[in-house]
């Protein structure tokens, strides 16, 4: 018997075809309309319903990047179930090269939003009522704020079991606990009974190729790991992820020239020397400390700081951390046949 439809704002999207359809969200100043874009994958078979979404924040370009490589993989002519793929959330941020919405809001924070809310929380109840909340699982992209990098990471809620194993297949050099933020899309869906994966990596309104990479190949390892897709030229991660339960920040402890001695995706010790801040004069130089053991998986990356800066990300490991995931990881990604630069320019 054929699979059914997919409908979606008045459209029918036929088993073994796709198709994007535009939501209308708003019009603009000059009368420019405003539409948060889906493109449907709806396949021959039946399977879970998951969406792939990115720039929620406007200017974290690094998940548009990543979707656009992804609609182009020869494996999803074999999809099974229904792929929603939304590469621009926030069309205000992205056009205006900001992480906000015209009004400041974080559209983040504005979920469960409402129809007859603020622009934020009109954008926030459509993404949430015709895209995530019609599927069972998620992942939604995102990368650093601007000035900030960080190591390609997936966050997932404590005692989630379903995300963890997700989390697990998706091979990101760290998985990380971190707690659901009200107003978020992931609590918002988790309250629900949609599964949010959050994957950060890089830095805003700049790609990383090995950024790109490790979403596009997790993405797919995902969706192999829930029967989307076969296992035909989706490799597993070669290599454990660090499980890290908690994370802190690394302050400046002075303002000024800021020189790191420590990149993201490198193990530290507590005491070690991370960076030294110094004045113009050079005169004064204060060393920034790692106050524990861990692994950096964010830093700044603007070379002049203020006193109380946020510097370098240190997540804690696990006792169990194997001393060459990242490594093992970056190679995999270098040498993996999927990402023929054929296929990817």
């Amino acid at each position: 018997m054929p699979r059914a439809p997919f409908d979606i704002a008045g459209k029918t999207i036929l088993a073994g075809t796709s198709q994007t359809v535009h939501l209308p969200v708003s019009i603009l100043p000059d009368h420019t309309p405003v539409t948060l874009s889906v493109q449907v994958h709806h396949g021959k078979r039946a399977g879970p319903t998951m969406f792939v979404s990115a720039a929620v924040h406007g200017d974290e370009v690094i998940g548009v990047e990543i979707v656009r490589r992804l609609l182009r993989a020869p494996q999803l002519s074999a999809l099974r179930g229904t792929l929603l793929v939304v590469p621009i959330v926030n069309a205000f941020g992205f056009l205006n090269r900001s992480r906000y919405l015209p009004d400041r809001r974080d559209l983040n924070r504005c979920f469960p939003g409402h129809r007859s809310g603020s622009l934020g929380a009109r954008l926030a109840h459509i993404f949430l009522h015709d895209v995530v909340l019609r599927c069972d699982t998620g992942i939604d992209l995102h990368s650093a704020a601007i000035h900030r990098t960080n190591l390609p990471q997936i966050r997932i809620s404590p005692g989630d079991p379903a995300t963890r194993a997700m989390a697990i297949a998706f091979g990101t050099p760290v998985v990380l606990q971190s707690s659901l933020r009200a107003g978020s899309l992931r609590a918002e869906a988790a309250e629900r009974g949609t599964s949010v994966l959050l994957y950060e990596a890089g830095e805003g309104l700049r790609f990383d190729e090995l950024a790109v990479r490790a979403g596009v190949a997790g993405i797919l390892r995902v969706m192999r790991s829930l029967g989307m897709l076969p296992a035909k030229g989706i490799a597993k991660a070669r290599v454990a992820p660090y499980m890290c339960k908690s994370s802190s920040w690394v302050r400046a402890p002075a303002g000024g020239l800021l020189r790191t001695f420590r990149a993201e995706g490198e193990t530290v010790e507590k005491g070690e020397t991370l960076a030294c801040v110094s004045d113009p004069f050079g005169e004064v130089e204060t060393d920034i400390i790692s106050p524990s053991s861990g692994i950096l998986i964010g830093r700044a990356i603007l070379p002049v700081v203020n006193e109380g800066d946020a510097v370098f990300h240190l997540a804690q490991l696990s006792p169990e951390a194997a001393e060459d995931t990242v490594e093992g990881l970056a190679l995999q990604l270098e040498t993996d046949p999927l990402f023929d630069e054929d296929e990817i320019i």
